[in-house]
C-alpha cells in the first residue's frame, strides 16, 4: 500500500492545528461562533477520517475502508460549508468596521479561504474520479490536509517561531509573511513527494501549486483594489444564499467526481438505463 507512514503526517498536521488555535479557540474564555464550531469539528473530523482510512486499507480492511468513504459523501459538504461560514463571519466584520486587522486584512483572509475551497474541491473530485487507482487516489485525498495547514502553523510561527518570519514586514501584513511562509513550506513538502515518484505525483503537483498561488495572492492581495470592493460586494449577499451554494459546491462534486470514476461498462449501462 502507498504512503505507509501517512497517519503520521495526518497526525501532525492535528497537532498543529491545536498548538496553533490553542490560545484563541481551544482554551478560549467565553462562548465562540458557531462558524468557528463548524470550521474545527468538520476540519478535523475530516482528518481524523484521513487517519482511520489509512489505517484500515493498511490492515486491508477494505469494506470499513469504503463505509468510511461513503461517509465522506456526507462530511465533505459539511466541511466546506465550514469555510464558508468563516468567510461569512469575516466578511460581516468588515462590513461592520470590525478590528483594525479585519479592516486591513479581511478580504486577503477571504480569497484566501476562497483559494482553500477552491483547492478542496479539485483534490476531492479528482480522489473519487481516480478512487480505482490506489496510488492516485491515497495522494489526492491526503493531499487535502496540506490546504489546511497554511492557517495553524502560520499562528504556531507568530506565537511560538518568530525567528521563522524571514520576511519581516510591519504589522498587519507581517500576519501575511507567516501565512506566505507557512504555504511555502506545505508546497515545498508537496513538491519533494512530487519528485520521489512522478508517475502518480499528480496529487502533490496540484497541491504544490494551490499553496504557493494561495501564498503569492494573500501577500499581495492589500495592495489589490478589486479583491476590497469584491470581497465588500460579498458581503452585501445574504449569508443563506452563500452557505447553500458551499453546500452545493460540496455535493456536486461528490457527484461528479463519483460519476467521473465509475468504470466505462457502468457508465454505459446507467446512460441506457436513464
Amino acid at each position: 500500500m502507498p504512503y505507509r507512514h501517512a497517519h503520521y503526517f495526518v497526525g501532525f498536521v492535528l497537532l498543529v492545528i491545536m498548538a496553533g488555535f490553542w490560545a484563541s479557540y481551544f482554551a478560549a474564555e467565553g462562548p465562540a461562533p458557531l462558524a468557528f464550531h463548524v470550521h474545527a469539528i468538520s476540519s478535523m473530523t475530516w482528518l481524523a477520517l484521513l487517519i482511520a482510512q489509512h489505517l484500515t486499507i493498511q490492515r486491508r480492511a477494505n469494506a470499513l475502508h469504503r463505509q468510511m468513504g461513503r461517509a465522506s459523501f456526507v462530511l465533505f459538504p459539511f466541511l466546506i460549508l465550514g469555510f464558508m461560514m468563516i468567510i461569512n463571519v469575516t466578511s460581516a466584520n468588515f462590513a461592520a468596521g470590525g478590528s483594525p486587522v479585519t479592516a486591513a486584512l479581511g478580504p486577503t483572509f477571504g480569497v484566501g479561504m476562497g483559494i482553500a475551497i477552491v483547492a478542496y474541491l479539485t483534490l476531492f473530485y479528482l480522489a473519487l474520479k481516480h478512487r480505482r487507482n490506489v496510488k492516485l487516489h491515497a495522494g489526492y485525498m491526503l493531499a487535502t490536509p496540506l490546504i489546511l495547514f497554511e492557517s495553524p502553523f502560520s499562528r504556531v510561527m507568530d506565537i511560538y517561531l518568530p525567528w521563522m518570519n524571514v520576511i519581516g514586514s510591519d504589522f498587519p501584513h507581517a500576519i501575511l509573511d507567516t501565512i506566505a511562509i507557512s504555504d511555502g513550506l506545505a508546497a515545498g513538502f508537496a513538491l519533494v513527494l512530487w519528485a520521489m515518484n512522478r508517475k502518480h505525483g499528480a496529487p502533490w503537483l496540484i497541491a504544490a501549486g494551490f499553496t504557493a498561488f494561495q501564498g503569492v495572492v494573500m501577500w499581495f492581495a492589500p495592495f489589490i483594489p478589486a479583491i476590497t470592493a469584491g470581497f465588500a460586494a460579498y458581503a452585501a449577499i445574504p449569508p443563506a444564499v452563500t452557505l447553500a451554494l458551499g453546500i452545493a459546491a460540496g455535493a456536486a462534486t461528490v457527484w461528479l467526481g463519483w460519476e467521473a470514476g465509475k468504470s466505462p461498462k457502468r457508465r454505459t449501462a446507467a446512460a441506457a438505463a436513464g
